[in-house]
């Protein structure tokens, strides 16, 4: 007859009362945790007095003012900056309307029309081309510009209204001189406006066409010179393959390289740029 072993107590009971009195510790720690809201809920506070009403100020002479100069009367970098970006946006249009990059890029097109190369220079190189030299035209403009406007603005010595006036002077100056009188009466006609009384008093809107329409008929006409001597070689061979019966034949594998051939010899690309150049020293 086997009896049953009689259950030995294990570790439970120690450990059920350490749970009760960690319950305890926290019900005691809520407790006083309300009781100290309630207490601080129920003193009031002590009374503040009333603030003083200001005086209203007088209508326009407050509100935001931005000072965009920097403590020693220099323009802030940041303005520079933003100057900076702004004439980068508006560079393109600059170059192409109060420049000599249009004229030099229409002659320099017209020429490779003229010796039936239609692609050859291509035109990033007729591009850069241009802009080198109308950076070589343009130097003294250029210069005068900085000179008079751009470095007294930055050293403070004048506003940004009196400095943007003088960089416009030598740039107004250089159109006018470039500018025919018979377009700059029909841009005046045009915009309504009266006769102005000297040169300084011609205005940007009716200056800058004019100078544009002036700039295409120089470049219209040098393309005209260009393209005779190459028009005369085209009608000799045409006259020369017809006497022989050779229609079939276009004329301008023939005469394509008698073209390259009297452009190398004459130098042709040098007396192009040279004309170009001296038609700019020469005053127009």
């Amino acid at each position: 007859m086997t009896t049953g072993a009689t259950p030995v107590p294990g570790p439970r009971a120690p450990a059920a009362g350490l749970f009760r009195a960690v319950l305890a510790g926290l019900g005691l720690a809520v407790l006083l945790l309300l009781a100290g809201a309630v207490a601080a809920q129920a003193s009031p506070l002590p009374p503040v007095d009333p603030a003083v009403p200001t005086v209203p100020g007088v209508p326009g002479s407050g509100g935001l003012s931005v000072e965009i100069n920097g403590p020693d009367g220099t323009p802030s970098s940041a303005v520079v900056t933003l100057l900076g970006i702004t004439l980068l946006g508006v560079a393109p249009a600059l170059l192409l309307m109060m420049t000599s990059f249009t004229k030099i890029f229409v002659v320099l097109a017209m020429t490779r029309n003229a010796l039936s190369l239609p692609s050859i220079p291509p035109n990033q190189v007729l591009a850069g081309l241009a802009l080198f030299l109308s950076l070589f035209i343009m130097w003294p403009v250029v210069t005068e510009v900085n000179t008079l406007g751009v470095q007294p603005y930055l050293e403070g010595r004048t506003e940004f209204g009196r400095a943007l006036e003088a960089a416009a002077g030598p740039l107004q100056q250089f159109m006018l001189g470039h500018t025919r009188q018979e377009d700059l009466a029909l841009m005046t006609r045009a915009a309504g406006l009266e006769n102005p009384a000297g040169p300084r008093d011609v205005p940007l809107q009716t200056l800058i066409p004019a100078f544009m329409i002036s700039e295409l008929r120089a470049a219209f006409i040098i393309g005209f010179v260009i393209f005779v001597p190459f028009l005369v070689i085209d009608l000799v061979v045409s006259a020369a393959l017809m006497s022989m019966g050779m229609m079939m034949l276009p004329p301008v594998m023939i005469s394509l390289p008698f073209k390259i051939l009297l452009f190398v010899l004459v130098d042709g690309w040098g007396l192009v740029i040279t004309s170009l150049i001296s038609s700019y020293q020469a005053g127009g």
